[in-house]
């Protein structure tokens, strides 16, 4: 029988705000446990919640992005439960009046397997935002709470179960994640905590339109524990339903270590929140001017710029992808290409010279020690043939580690291409003397020998000489 997945996905997102959602201490990560709280994030009885704004406005900003319809009226709500990152024994969030619901996600391109994901959109069925909870520490056979957390403004963003692969749902997060980063809601940084999935996933026969039993994934801490824990569950829950057996539905969590799911607890049915409206906290009211106010100031999004990218710039599908992959990156791309006559070869640099130049360093865009101004520069250099790519490589190393311009490093080192027909010619007479059976090879056919022979005049030129010129002027001495 054949079989498909279905999976949903709820991401937890803290919004990178200055302070916490209810109380003036510091949103920071890596400071001493317990030195960024207050009566409020504590839990203290008598003390009062004070919404802020920076944190709703970017939560609309999120749904913006993913096509939401944004909520005119909203409210918090109080999901109680007991636990002990919990000071106040109930979390304050959202319940039936989210501030964000009926979006979609767009995804497409190269997935994480190498596989092409056709362009389809994932539903985004509500964002809401609540509080997030303080961090439990194990040590040993004790645990200890740092309440820093406690009170960090948290989005929830639940996707409907559109996913039918594990290549998909590491698309969506990964759109999802570049989205957030472009309107600056959030870092998304999953070692911090900072972006958090919890994955649902159930395997069905093709032709039932009905779903099957439901697993949720836990522990899982970046995108490629994902598509691991939903391969090797896929297989899992395939294999008891060709054994027919049953799923059972419960909770699991990932071993990256092992590559395997196990036991966590079973689900027999949901929780019992006892939501209720939160007393303390007035209903919020977005006004059309607020909503359009927010809207302005979107950034393009990731989709939209790969899209522009491909007509403009003329590079492929796959070489926007990685361009945009992160904000930064498309600003610098942009910026070299926007005024070159070269854009698709400005492309080629950054994405294999520049990128891997960072790669080996451990730096970010941010961190480079030359602007999008010089990348633009160095392929100028190469269009109008005063070097060769060669030589342009041995540049932009040079550039990298000095910051100095390409055009200065060409000048000082007297690295210009050398096109003088009588240089180039010389050059070649002393390869042909040099290499009498390389020469008697090609006459007889082997193309290969061409290449070596072209290959002994850029050595002996230094890398300096033409290689078209080069080229041509080889083949019509030869054929004589």
């Amino acid at each position: 029988m054949e079989y498909e997945a279905v999976i949903g996905l709820e991401v937890h997102l803290q919004v990178r705000t200055a302070s916490k959602i209810f109380c003036s201490c510091a949103n920071r990560f890596g400071e001493e446990p317990n030195t960024l709280v207050c009566p409020v994030c504590l839990g203290y009885p008598g003390v009062l919640p004070a919404v802020n704004k920076q944190a709703i406005t970017k939560t609309i900003a999120a749904g913006m992005m993913c096509n939401c319809e944004i909520a005119g009226y909203s409210k918090f709500d109080r999901k109680n439960y007991f636990y002990p990152d919990m000071p106040k024994n109930y979390q304050i969030s959202q319940y039936d009046l989210p501030l964000c619901q009926n979006g979609s996600v767009r995804i497409e391109g190269v997935g994480f397997s190498g596989d092409e994901i056709p362009r389809r959109h994932i539903g985004v069925r509500r964002i809401h935002l609540e509080e997030d909870v303080a961090k439990s520490i194990h040590v040993g056979s004790y645990s200890v709470i740092d309440f820093n957390r406690a009170g960090v403004p948290l989005m929830e963003i639940v996707s409907e179960p559109d996913m039918t692969s594990p290549d998909e749902a590491h698309a969506y997060l990964t759109e999802l994640k570049q989205m957030m980063h472009y309107a600056d809601i959030s870092d998304c940084d999953m070692e911090k905590g900072q972006m958090r999935c919890d994955v649902n996933v159930s395997v069905r026969a093709v032709d039932n339109p009905g779903f099957g039993t439901k697993v949720e994934i836990k522990n899982l801490n970046s995108f490629r524990a994902v598509h691991r824990a939903l391969s090797y569950e896929i297989e899992r829950q395939k294999e008891l339903l060709e054994e027919s057996a049953a799923v059972e539905q419960e909770t699991r969590r990932w071993n990256d270590e092992e590559g395997v799911t196990t036991l966590m607890r079973t689900k027999e049915e949901a929780h019992d929140y006892r939501y209720f409206p939160e007393p303390d906290l007035m209903p919020l009211q977005i006004s059309a001017d607020m909503r359009e106010e927010i809207r302005r100031n979107l950034p393009e999004s990731p989709a939209s710029r790969r899209e522009r990218f491909v007509q403009e710039y003329a590079i492929t599908a796959y070489d926007a992808q990685v361009l945009t992959g992160e904000k930064a990156l498309a600003d610098f791309f942009e910026e070299a290409a926007a005024a070159s006559s070269a854009p698709k070869r400005v492309a080629n640099v950054i994405m294999t010279e520049f990128l891997g130049w960072l790669g080996d360093q451990g730096k970010t865009v941010r961190e480079s020690p030359v602007g999008p101004e010089a990348i633009r520069e160095l392929v100028s250099l190469v269009e109008n043939e005063t070097i060769s790519m060669k030589i342009a490589k041995d540049v932009f190393s040079e550039m990298m580690e000095t910051g100095k311009a390409p055009g200065d490093i060409v000048e000082e080192k007297g690295l210009q291409q050398v096109t003088d027909q009588s240089v180039i010619e010389s050059y070649l007479q002393q390869v042909v003397q040099e290499n009498p059976s390389v020469v008697d090879d090609y006459k007889s056919g082997k193309e290969k020998a061409l290449k070596y022979l072209v290959g002994q005049v850029m050595k002996l030129s230094q890398g300096k000489a033409n290689p078209q010129q080069v080229n041509d002027r080889l083949r019509d001495m030869l054929s004589q």
